[in-house]
C-alpha cells in the first residue's frame, strides 16, 4: 500500500451565450442634470462583477471617469429586455448593448457641447476626466457638468441612448445538421497533480495550473479572482460535492449545508492562473465570457490525474474514496 502521485491534463472550449432568437440584450444610457450617467439593464449581477464591468464599458465609450457612471439592473418590468444572466453571456451581450447606447448618448453630448463652443461636433473629443475639448485647441473646453446643465435647462436635449445587441442567427444545415451556435469561444487548459492513497482511496490535490484564453480581460484583478474561485469550485465538484451520493437512491443524501461536503481552506490546492488575451472580433473591447468555463477543466484534469496515479478510471462524480477503492478492487478481481 502506498501514496501514489499522478498528473492529469484537460482542455476545453466554451461558447459565449447561445443561439436562441439572436440572444438579445438591450441597454439604456442617460445623463443626469449634473453630468453623471445612468446605465439601465435587466441583466442581473450575481456577484460576478457585472455592474463594475458595465460601468467601465460605459465610461470608456462616453469618455468619463468610471465613478461618474451608475448601473441600475432594475427588473424585467421596468428595465429593457434581456435574455438573462447565464451561459457566460453577461459581459459580451450586455457590454455590446451598453456600447451602442453609450455611443448614442455621447453623440448627443458632443452636439450640445458643439453648440456651446460654436464648433462642429466632429471637432470635439473627451479627455476622460469629465471635460470636452476642441481638437488641436485644448484651451477651448467645456465640462460635461456644464454640458449636461445646458442640455437639460437651455437646449432641451436628452443626453441619452439606446442599445441592443443581437447575434446573427445560425440555422442548422438540412443535410448535416451543422450550425454555428456561438459567435465566439473561450478556451482553457488545466494540469492537476494529485496524490492518491491506494489503501484508503483518499485524494489530495497538490497543484492546479490553469491557462485561460478569455478574449480581453476588461478588469484583470476581477478576472483573476473569478478564475481562482472557479478553479477551487472545479476541485470541489470533482472530489466533494453531491446531494445524491447513491443516486437515484436518496439514502444518505445531505439534508442541509451542515451535511453538504465541500473543501475547506486546508483542502485547496496551490493554484496558478495564466490569462491569455486574444480579443474577440465581436466582443465589447474584445471581451468574451469566462464565467462558467472557469470551473470546468479542473474536473476532467483531476479525473485524469487519479487515473495516472492508480490506473482506474472514475466516470461518476464526485470521485470519492469509496469509488476509487471499488474500482481498485474490481481491477484486482476482488469482489466489491
Amino acid at each position: 500500500m502506498a501514496i501514489r502521485r499522478g498528473r492529469g491534463v484537460a482542455a476545453i472550449n466554451y461558447p459565449t451565450g447561445m443561439n436562441l432568437g439572436g440572444d438579445p440584450t438591450q441597454a439604456l444610457v442617460h445623463s443626469t442634470p449634473t453630468g453623471n450617467f445612468m446605465v439601465t439593464l435587466s441583466s442581473v449581477d450575481l456577484g460576478q462583477g457585472m455592474k463594475q464591468i458595465m460601468a467601465q464599458i460605459c465610461a470608456e465609450t462616453i469618455g468619463v471617469p468610471t465613478d461618474r457612471v451608475v448601473v441600475d439592473t432594475a427588473d424585467t418590468d421596468t428595465g429593457p429586455h434581456c435574455m438573462g444572466t447565464f451561459a457566460s453571456r453577461g459581459t459580451h451581450r450586455a457590454g455590446n448593448a451598453v456600447i451602442q447606447a453609450a455611443r448614442e448618448a455621447r453623440q448627443v453630448m458632443l452636439e450640445v457641447a458643439a453648440e456651446e463652443l460654436e464648433v462642429n461636433a466632429s471637432d470635439l473629443e473627451t479627455d476622460g476626466q469629465g471635460n470636452i475639448l476642441v481638437k488641436g485647441a485644448p484651451q477651448r473646453s467645456i465640462s460635461i457638468f456644464d454640458v449636461a446643465l445646458s442640455a437639460h435647462f437651455k437646449r432641451g436635449r436628452s443626453i441619452s441612448g439606446r442599445g441592443m445587441f443581437l447575434i446573427p442567427r445560425s440555422y442548422p444545415e438540412k443535410e448535416t445538421g451543422a450550425m454555428k451556435p456561438s459567435t465566439c469561444y473561450a478556451h482553457a487548459c488545466t494540469v492537476a497533480e494529485v496524490e492518491v492513497d491506494d489503501e484508503t482511496g483518499e485524494v489530495t490535490v497538490l497543484t492546479v495550473k490553469n491557462v485561460f484564453e478569455i478574449g480581453r480581460a476588461l478588469n484583470p484583478k476581477m478576472v483573476e479572482q473569478q478564475l481562482v474561485g472557479g478553479s477551487w469550485m472545479g476541485i470541489s465538484h470533482a472530489l466533494y460535492e453531491t446531494t445524491e451520493p447513491y443516486y437515484p437512491n436518496r439514502d444518505h443524501g445531505g439534508t442541509d449545508f451542515n451535511q453538504y461536503l465541500m473543501p475547506g481552506p486546508g483542502d485547496l490546492a496551490q493554484t496558478e492562473i495564466i490569462v491569455l488575451e486574444r480579443p474577440s472580433a465581436d466582443g465589447p473591447y474584445g471581451a468574451k465570457g469566462p464565467g462558467e468555463m472557469c470551473a470546468n477543466p479542473q474536473i476532467p484534469a483531476v479525473a485524469n490525474a487519479v487515473f495516472d496515479a492508480v490506473g482506474v478510471r472514475i466516470d461518476t462524480l464526485p470521485i470519492t474514496p469509496e469509488r476509487i477503492l471499488r474500482a481498485l478492487k474490481a481491477q484486482a478481481g476482488a469482489p466489491n
